[in-house]
């Protein structure tokens, strides 16, 4: 069937729509006409009335291998069976609905926002924060720099898939630390490859200096978060009993900060109260800001997550095993890149792979190969990668499988 074609009339319609659109839009927002990727030649022509291009964005980030795995990427919570408690796919998902929704009240661009949002996590690795705290000593310990998932994202975005995003996005994704609160963010930098290699580089060699986005929905998806973060860890810590209902600190700080009464209603009164105070805030100014009271609240629940869920003993006694873990499948890939052993794993579920840019894998370092397919599995693949590694292989009847992983689902 040839591939249908919209007449000329129905498309003029749409853009006089579209530009009727972008009239209205905050003189702050990103327009669809300065969107700019660093290849000038596309692979394919882009046809912008239809899908714009921050929307093709999007489009790319959910095809991608990588946005595919976060389906079982640890938000928090890492080794519990608990169908109810946040993953990094619902996560991303948060964030983009929470930032789409402070986007539209402020005439921002709601495509780029989301594609911001959908890609801002991809760089993380097993396990969460602990499993990028094992990977980041094992890359100093090798030479390879530091790593930080913020960088690890435009590594398997622009580098790895190599699916060619606008600026826009990739700047948004570097730039988006929820982790490190600011209270008011302003965009910051120009946004060309240059000024994007030279914020990578300034991740690399760390400091305190936050690294902003250049854009509003950069800040947005900046700010969005913190907000999708804030509540549910609260909510999912409560869910899997690291925190008790009736905790009388976590009680004071919420009902002093948010006026909550009802712990079932933590996440949405979060929700719901930051989005409007940073709507009030940042309407119809050049920034994204928190009033003082709210920053104020935000920065005691921080604290009190961090004393109470990030660092609770239940979550932190496995570390050293995962640390292990994380020690033992690297300098076994390592090994096999070393040996060419092309029957291993990193070959036929990794560099092998048709996904993988050609470019990546004659300009990529062996180191940087271990630590992109380990930084791209997900918890459950690690895991079995690990058992399958260390505990003997048992068999039925013949010993003609060479593979014996090779029944699961790539990572």
């Amino acid at each position: 069937m040839n591939q249908m074609e919209l007449s000329p009339a129905i498309l003029e319609k749409i853009r006089t729509r579209q530009a009727a659109i972008e009239e209205t839009a905050s003189p702050y927002a990103a327009r669809n006409s300065s969107a700019f990727r660093k290849k000038l030649q596309p692979r394919r022509p882009e046809e912008p009335v239809i899908r714009p291009p921050f929307s093709r964005d999007a489009d790319r980030i959910l095809h991608s291998k990588a946005y595919t795995r976060y389906i079982d990427k640890t938000q928090v919570f890492f080794l519990i069976d608990n169908d109810h408690i946040t993953h990094r796919v619902l996560h991303v998902q948060l964030v983009s609905k929470i930032g789409r929704t402070i986007g539209r009240a402020l005439g921002l661009n709601e495509d780029l926002i989301e594609a911001i949002a959908l890609a801002h996590d991809i760089g993380h690795v097993p396990f969460g924060h602990k499993g990028e705290e094992c990977l980041d000593e094992i890359c100093r310990r090798e030479g390879i720099g530091v790593f930080k998932h913020n960088l690890q994202s435009i590594q398997s975005l622009d580098v790895i898939e190599d699916l060619d995003l606008t600026l826009q996005t990739l700047d948004g994704v570097l730039c988006h630390d929820g982790e490190r609160f600011v209270r008011r963010l302003s965009p910051t930098g120009s946004l060309t490859a240059a000024a994007l290699a030279a914020k990578c580089e300034q991740i690399q060699k760390g400091g305190d200096a936050p690294v902003l986005p250049a854009t509003m929905e950069g800040c947005v998806v900046r700010a969005a978060d913190v907000i999708a973060y804030l509540g549910r860890d609260l909510q999912d810590a409560i869910e899997v009993g690291v925190i008790k209902k009736d905790d009388e600190d976590l009680a004071a700080i919420c009902h002093e900060s948010l006026g909550v009464e009802d712990y079932q209603m933590i996440n949405w009164t979060v929700i719901d109260t930051l989005i409007k105070d940073l709507v009030a805030e940042s309407f119809g100014t050049a920034e994204i800001a928190f009033s003082r009271e709210a920053a104020g609240a935000v920065t005691r629940m921080q604290a009190f997550s961090i004393e109470h869920i990030y660092q609770d003993p239940r979550l932190t006694a496995q570390q050293e095993k995962i640390r292990r873990m994380f020690v033992t499948l690297f300098d076994h890939f390592a090994a096999d890149l070393d040996a060419g052993r092309t029957d291993s794993l990193i070959y036929t579920d990794y560099l092998d792979a048709p996904w993988v840019s050609e470019t990546y894998r004659t300009s990529a370092s062996e180191g940087e190969k271990v630590r992109d397919f380990i930084a791209g599995m997900t918890d459950r693949y690690f895991a079995e990668t690990f058992q399958a590694l260390i505990l003997p292989r048992r068999v039925r009847g013949t010993y003609d499988d060479p593979h014996p992983s090779s029944s699961r689902a790539p990572n």
